[in-house]
């Protein structure tokens, strides 16, 4: 490996994730990926990089060989406030004293539903379960059964919407799901309101609904979430909005409303909770209903029956969060520091000459970044550098997404290993990357087959 600007020799003599990476080969061993999301796996990061955390507070966590880290991405976006915020941990405390699952409903579910639509005007009925993928899956069952039609229309520049069969045999990684399954969704692509009509001229009369997220990376362009609700709407389609990463990022609201727009159905998670398990399913009660006990005008559709869906000590830290983020300056403070990061740190690729090659973008309480080789193509090779060269600087950065607790010393500790980082990479596009790297390089998640050795 080159001998230049990265930190990454020195770090090497001392082998600074012994401890992780004993752990690794056991934990491949018990559970398959070796963890229960994908994004977390192995495959994700570079060789030198922590395998396991052992705890965090506010934006930093430290690892289980002592390893301290300022994080962002903040648990796959599902913490908002900062790790082991008290007001959230005290909640959560102060409700496990009296149990957290019982054979009838908690009060607590009447408080946080409140709280929650309080929040999300638009909607008027909530079910909270406990991960996006069955708050999603509940959308598109309701919007099926409404509907009473089978294919589902999803955005394909918008990567994940569910675990489950309808979504996963869209991708490249479908094994398992019945070839009959596959052709149930199609897709159409984001800010281009002509592919989706084109959807509904070749499969008249069968689209249940459409599904995407409010915004990405790109923000929507010339009134492209009305039109496309307008657009379903006149071909008998229920519109979603699929608000896991946007609600309580773009707004307490959601990004709905950011934009102005009221969705028939939408789906919450991730900061909801400040990494608590709860996500939602929220809508018009026209179509809630339907999952309900009181409509006889309709086939009773089974929606969300999860044992541990009402946790009380959950909602108990979902009631908490949403209080914090519409008491305190959250999201204008997400934004502050977002576009601070997005400014400075496209700054320091232009003083290394390589903004052609990464850049920052997309929202500022919402940030990620691309890496491209010499030839500006998307490279694996090049984020894991960029990955490895911040680690070993102290910044673990699958994304750029920050939280509440991302003071100015964090923003400022993570420019300067940037800076430093991006020295490597300048070096690199100008030689072999893979020599830069201290092993294999990432992967995508959505891939038919694993690597051979």
């Amino acid at each position: 490996m080159h001998e230049v600007a990265s930190a990454t020799s020195k770090s090497l003599r001392r082998s600074p994730f012994a401890i992780s990476n004993g752990l690794r080969a056991k934990a491949h061993a018990l559970i398959p990926g070796g963890c229960h999301t994908y994004a977390k796996g192995d495959d994700q990061y570079p060789i030198l990089s922590p395998g396991f955390i052992a705890h965090g507070a506010g934006c930093r966590v430290t690892d289980v060989d002592g390893n301290e880290f300022i994080e962002y991405g903040m648990g796959n976006r599902a913490v908002g406030l900062g790790h082991a915020f008290p007001e959230v941990v005290q909640a959560v405390t102060l409700e496990l004293v009296h149990g957290c699952n019982f054979t009838r409903p908690s009060v607590v579910e009447i408080e946080a539903a409140e709280c929650f639509l309080d929040c999300i005007p638009g909607a008027e009925m909530v079910k909270f379960c406990k991960d996006g993928s069955d708050a999603t899956s509940g959308a598109i069952k309701l919007a099926r059964s409404f509907t009473g039609r089978d294919l589902v229309a999803i955005c394909t520049d918008h990567p994940f919407f569910s675990v489950d069969d309808w979504f996963i045999g869209s991708t490249a990684m479908n094994a398992g799901i019945p070839e009959a399954i596959k052709q149930l969704t199609v897709g159409f692509r984001y800010n281009d309101i002509a592919s989706v009509e084109a959807l509904f001229t070749a499969h008249p009369n069968r689209i249940a609904c459409v599904i995407l997220e409010a915004s990405r990376v790109d923000e929507p362009q010339d009134d492209f979430l009305k039109k496309l609700q307008a657009l379903a709407h006149s071909h008998g389609s229920l519109f979603i909005i699929d608000e896991m990463i946007t609600g309580f990022r773009w707004s307490v609201g959601g990004a709905q409303s950011v934009y102005g727009i009221t969705p028939d159905l939408s789906t919450f998670g991730k900061a909801l909770a400040n990494g608590f398990s709860v996500s939602a399913l929220a809508g018009k009660r026209e179509f809630m209903k339907l999952g309900g006990l009181t409509h006889t005008d309709h086939p009773r559709v089974f929606l969300l029956s999860t044992t541990h869906g009402a946790e009380t000590h959950a909602l108990r830290a979902a009631i908490a969060t949403m209080r914090i983020y519409k008491s305190r300056p959250v999201i204008q403070h997400l934004h502050r520091q977002g576009v601070r990061l997005k400014a400075e740190g496209n700054a320091l690729a232009r003083k290394h000459g390589v903004a052609d090659y990464f850049q920052i973008v997309g929202r500022p309480s919402c940030l990620i970044y691309s890496t491209a080789d010499r030839d500006g193509k998307p490279s694996q090779v090049f984020r894991t550098l960029l990955l490895q060269e911040m680690i070993v600087r102290g910044v673990l950065m699958p994304s750029l997404v920050v939280s509440y607790a991302h003071d100015d010393a964090a923003i400022d500790a993570t420019l300067e290993a940037l800076d430093g980082a991006l020295a490597v990479y300048a070096q690199a596009l100008n030689g072999d990357a893979a020599k830069y790297l201290f092993g294999r390089p990432s992967q995508s998640v959505y891939r038919a087959f694993n690597s051979r050795g």
